[in-house]
Parts: structure tokens; sequence; C-alpha cells
């Protein structure tokens, strides 16, 4: 049974994410933005979280873990390079480890560019993956602590991902990105589409995500 996943809207333009795994009945946040909307959604679908998983230690991603790791008593886990900067992490992660909400695998990549520890979660049973600030639809993370070829490495990384893989992402970028990519590709047919629908999307105040691999490998300019 995949995972059910519930997103929404955190701090200015940050998404929060809740993975729960419906068996086991426990739930991964991902990334801890803002307090209160987490709080809120956890109250709306009526999960409990057990974990959160950090995927880099910007405090927009950080800023309610120990806030959240007081009232709920759950584990936070993080990068093994950027621990001293993750507040309140339990458990340290590298590329390779493997991780479990209930029997659901996650797989974790290391991601680096956007900051030079960051990781990206991956559960293959469930085709999704959460890129947090390295790949964004039709868009990449900006170049803080890395040079541009490790973060074209990471790309390639979460490319090669099966592509029906669904993609999370932190931040709602997307129509600033779909402008960005006309300029740089405006002949793509796919990516002329694709920005019409973000555009009436957002016109609609609704969210342009999920995206997944397929449709960023032919639309994204970062990944062509």
């Amino acid at each position: 049974m995949p995972v059910e996943i519930e997103q929404f809207m955190c701090r200015s333009d940050n998404f929060g994410v809740l993975v729960h795994d419906p068996k086991s009945g426990q739930t991964a946040i991902i990334d801890a933005p803002e307090e209160a909307p987490i709080l809120a959604a956890i109250k709306r679908t009526g999960w409990t979280p057990t974990m959160i998983l950090t995927t880099h230690h910007h405090m927009d991603h950080v800023e309610a873990n120990l806030a959240l790791k007081e009232r709920f008593k759950l584990r936070i886990v993080g990068p093994e390079a950027e621990k001293a900067k993750i507040p309140g992490i339990d458990e340290t992660v590298e590329d390779g480890s493997v991780l479990h909400l209930g029997d659901e695998r996650i797989e974790v990549i290391a991601t680096p560019g956007h900051t030079a520890g960051h990781v990206s979660y991956y559960f293959p049973a469930s085709h999704v993956a959460f890129t947090a600030d390295t790949l964004f639809a039709l868009g990449c993370g900006r170049l803080f602590e890395c040079k541009p070829p490790v973060m074209y490495d990471s790309l390639k990384k979460l490319a090669a991902l099966p592509s029906e893989t669904a993609i999370y992402c932190g931040h709602e970028y997307t129509l600033a990105n779909a402008r960005f990519a006309l300029t740089v590709d405006p002949s793509n047919s796919a990516l002329k589409e694709r920005a019409a629908r973000i555009e009436a999307l957002r016109a609609a105040d609704k969210p342009t995500l999920p995206t997944t691999i397929g449709e960023e490998l032919s639309t994204n300019p970062f990944l062509r």
C-alpha cells in the first residue's frame, strides 16, 4: 500500500509535507519550516508524527524542529555532514543510508549543491522522492555552498530515478522557473503547454506540485 501524502504551504513559499504509512500508522514530516501550519496539517489528517526527515540545515527547513520534538517526542533525522547545524538531530544519514516508515523503505540520496550536505529521500515502493532545494519543478536550487559541477552530479542522480517518480520539492517557485525556462528553451512545445497549465494553477492559488521525473526530463532546462 503506497504512502499517503499531505502537502501544504508554510512561511511565504515553503511546502510542508506529511508522509503517512497507513499500515503501521507512522508519519514522517519532511523538513519543518513552520510550526503552526504543520500542527494544522496534523490535526486535519489525524496523523501522529514519529520523525522529521531533514534535507538540509537552512532555517526555513528546520525552524520548527525543536518545538515539534518537544510536543510529539519524535526523532529527527538529517545529513551527517550538517549535523552540527540541525536543531535536535538524533540520527544521521548519508548517501546510501536506508530508513523505514513502517515497512516502507526510504533510500537516502546525497544531493549536494544547494548546501554541501543536502540529501533527498526516495520511497521506491511508492514511487515518490522528496528533493527539497536540489531539484525544483522546472528548476534547481541556488548554489550557496557548492560549485556547479556538484549540483549537476546531484541532478543526474535524481534524473536517473524511474520516470514515474513523483517529485515533491521545497518551494513553490514553479511559475518563475517556467518563465525562465521559456527564455532558454522557447521552442519546446511540452514546456509551453506546461507553462500555460502552471499559470492557470497559480492564478487559482493551487500548488504546482508534485511533478514527475519524466515531466522534468522533458521540460526542465537543468535536466536537458
